[in-house]
C-alpha cells in the first residue's frame, strides 16, 4: 500500500451570541477540489441541521449551545469524524446533546452511508444487530424497551480497525446512560465487508 498523508483539517467556529458557539471543522488542501467542497458543504449542512434541531420549534429560549466535532479516522483514505451539539433551554430539567458523525472515503471521492461498508447482499443488519445485543448482554446496558435490531442507516463511526455503532440519547437507552457506543472489530466482520470499500482498507495490516 502507498503511504497516504491525513487530511488537512482546520477549526471554523460559526458564534450565536454569548454561550452559543458552534465549533466544526473545514478540510483544505485535497487534489480533488470538487470532492474537497463536497465534504465542506456536507459538514455544513450536518452542523446546521443540529442547530435547527435544537433550537427551532421550541418553546422556551436557548441559554447555552456548544458545538464541537472528533476527528476518528483520518489515514489509509478514510475520514470518519463526528459532530456534536450541546443545548440548553432555559428552565429545561437537563440539557440535550446530539451527536451525528459523518465518513468518507477519499480514494472513491464520495461520503459512505453505512451499507457501502459491507459486500452487496450481504447480512450486515442481522450481523452489527447480533453484534451490538451480545455488548448490550455482557456490559447490562440498561434498555428502555428490547432491542430487537439497528436500522439500514444506523448512525457510526470508524476508529482505525474499528467501526463504532451508537445510539442517540434516549434511542434505546435512558438519559442518565449516555450515548450507547459499540465498538466492533472489523475482524469480527471481514467476511461480510467491502474489501475495496474503508472497513476493507482497515484490515489491511501493512
Amino acid at each position: 500500500m502507498s503511504i497516504t498523508l491525513p487530511v488537512c483539517i482546520r477549526p471554523l467556529m460559526i458564534s450565536l451570541g454569548t454561550d452559543k458557539k458552534v465549533l466544526y471543522p473545514q478540510v483544505y488542501n485535497l487534489r480533488n477540489k470538487e470532492f474537497e467542497k463536497m465534504i465542506n458543504q456536507a459538514i455544513v449542512q450536518q452542523t446546521q441541521w443540529m442547530i435547527d434541531k435544537q433550537a427551532g420549534n421550541m418553546p422556551t429560549s436557548v441559554v447555552e449551545m456548544l458545538g464541537s466535532y472528533e476527528i476518528k479516522n483520518n489515514q489509509r483514505e478514510v475520514l470518519s469524524l463526528t459532530l456534536s451539539n450541546y443545548t440548553y433551554h432555559y428552565h429545561a430539567a437537563h440539557g440535550m446533546t446530539y451527536i451525528k458523525s459523518l465518513t468518507f472515503d477519499l480514494q472513491k471521492g464520495k461520503q459512505c452511508e453505512l451499507k457501502d461498508l459491507f459486500k452487496q447482499g450481504s447480512n450486515y443488519i442481522e450481523r452489527l444487530s447480533s453484534l451490538v445485543q451480545q455488548q448490550i448482554n455482557e456490559r447490562d446496558v440498561p434498555l428502555l424497551d428490547t432491542f430487537t435490531t439497528i436500522k439500514p442507516n444506523q448512525d457510526f463511526y470508524i476508529a482505525d480497525k474499528t467501526i463504532v455503532i451508537y445510539f442517540q440519547l434516549y434511542e434505546i437507552t435512558p438519559y442518565v446512560y449516555g450515548f450507547p457506543m459499540f465498538p466492533i472489530s472489523v475482524y469480527s466482520i471481514q467476511d461480510i465487508i467491502n474489501e475495496d470499500g474503508p472497513l476493507g482498507r482497515m484490515a489491511e495490516n501493512n
